[in-house]
């Protein structure tokens, strides 16, 4: 038996010997290699056939550690970590790292301290704030002296984008470049920003699978030319754009960045929208993008159309929703002190949050089904038929004034008194839209 497995143990090392002769720059010798290609075939192979095993890039260039890191321990006469860090990645990858780590996503980690994570953790509890919250946005690296690797199991694994590591930076590049075999193509795919970008607060995939955009690509998807070193639109594909397209990658006229911002001009995260810092530059950016595949005239009629379904979601639901729980606030009328102990503040809460969101989101990403059915038609319900309610339960005479005039004095609202048949006839006469036109402001082009 012993010699049975002595010539099995041959075999496996005489095929990493074929497998590896033609890797440039790799040792056959490598202690990591020969070791990991038994013990873990799947994660040798993903990096033998990567961009880094071709350019002569082992595992200890990667994983090396000084032996002062607070997640260094020996392995094998090693000092390495199991943590690869931006910092890490910086030493090849600078720009994409600085990028990187001024964009939103590295500071996606910040929530764990945030209503969010609170939420999860009261509501829910601690084992589903590590499983849900942390996964995509990052947990706050913790070290366990007592373990083999030296990371405690509650923050480890994690790969979120936003990952607080132990030397100080933050991000994780293996959120959209997957360990180890770190593959262009599928960090260009929509699939690869799926992981996060969905559900019922933020569904940006499914808003991109119901668009026009989506459906191009999926029905040319082997026309994209993924796994090509130059990925220029309108030069090396042309059929649709991914995520990456829009927020990321190179056109003619802008080079590649990391920075996930840099394109998007509104913020459509919290209970009111704003424009963004330099927002005239940045949805210039997105703009160039945009021009490649269409005229000006129509990308002007389609932030022309957006641009008003944000302010419609920020005057008509989004700031007297506000407003209304700053008075409830302000005057002590919650029965329980702890956030979202009460009511009226879940309400609140997915009004904008879940409703209000996506409805902003759709429209960004002409998503018509999220626009409307996903976005403003729950918006309105939730907002006339559950939250108002629930204010009014207060019995408070500022509260319900605040709500009495809203409702009567402002043309958005008067509808909830008006006749049907009344209502009908100012959208065939072209009344109605009139008091919307406002909100149609041209010169924020």
């Amino acid at each position: 038996m012993q010699q049975r497995n002595r010539f099995k143990q041959l075999g496996v090392w005489a095929a990493f010997l074929v497998a590896t002769a033609a890797v440039p720059g790799l040792a056959v010798a490598d202690p990591c290699e020969s070791c990991h290609m038994q013990k873990n075939p799947g994660l040798f192979l993903q990096w033998k056939n990567s961009k880094h095993a071709a350019n002569g890039v082992s595992c200890i260039d990667c994983h090396r550690a000084a032996a002062t890191d607070p997640d260094a321990f020996s392995h094998h006469g090693a000092t390495i970590a199991t943590l690869v860090t931006p910092k890490d990645c910086g030493q090849c990858h600078a720009k994409e790292t600085e990028q990187t780590t001024n964009s939103y996503h590295a500071h996606a980690g910040e929530i764990l301290e945030s209503a969010d994570a609170y939420l999860a953790h009261v509501a829910g509890g601690e084992p589903v704030a590590i499983a849900g919250c942390a996964v995509c946005h990052g947990a706050k690296i913790k070290i366990d002296p007592k373990s083999p690797n030296r990371l405690d199991r509650k923050t480890w694994p994690n790969s979120g984008i936003g990952r607080i590591n132990p030397d100080g930076s933050k991000g994780a590049c293996n959120a959209c470049h997957v360990r180890h075999s770190f593959s262009v193509a599928q960090a260009r795919q929509p699939e690869n920003c799926g992981k996060c970008h969905l559900g019922p607060d933020h569904p940006q995939k499914e808003i991109y699978e119901e668009s026009k955009h989506g459906i191009a690509y999926y029905a040319n998807r082997e026309k994209m030319n993924l796994d090509k070193n130059s990925w220029v639109v309108g030069v090396d594909y042309y059929e649709a754009p991914t995520c990456a397209t829009c927020h990321m990658s190179a056109t003619p006229d802008q080079p590649v960045t990391h920075d996930v911002g840099n394109r998007i001009s509104w913020t459509l995260r919290p209970p009111i929208s704003k424009h963004k810092d330099d927002w005239q530059q940045k949805r210039k950016n997105m703009q160039d993008v945009c021009l490649n595949c269409h005229q000006q005239r129509f990308v002007d009629g389609h932030y022309y159309q957006y641009d008003a379904m944000v302010e419609l979601y920020n005057e008509k639901f989004g700031k007297p929703a506000t407003e209304i729980m700053n008075i409830i606030k302000k005057k002590g009328l919650l029965a329980r002190p702890a956030d979202f102990a009460n009511k009226v503040e879940w309400e609140y809460w997915e009004l904008w949050h879940h409703e209000g969101r996506r409805a902003r989101m759709g429209a960004a990403m002409i998503g018509p089904d999220y626009t409307w059915w996903h976005g403003i038609y729950d918006v309105a319900q939730n907002f006339y038929f559950k939250f108002l309610p629930e204010a009014r339960h207060f019995n408070d005479p500022d509260v319900n004034a605040y709500i009495d005039n809203l409702l009567k004095n402002n043309p958005m609202h008067d509808w909830v008194n008006k006749p049907t048949k009344e209502l009908k006839a100012a959208i065939r006469s072209g009344e109605l839209q009139k008091v919307y036109d406002k909100l149609f402001a041209a010169d924020k082009q």
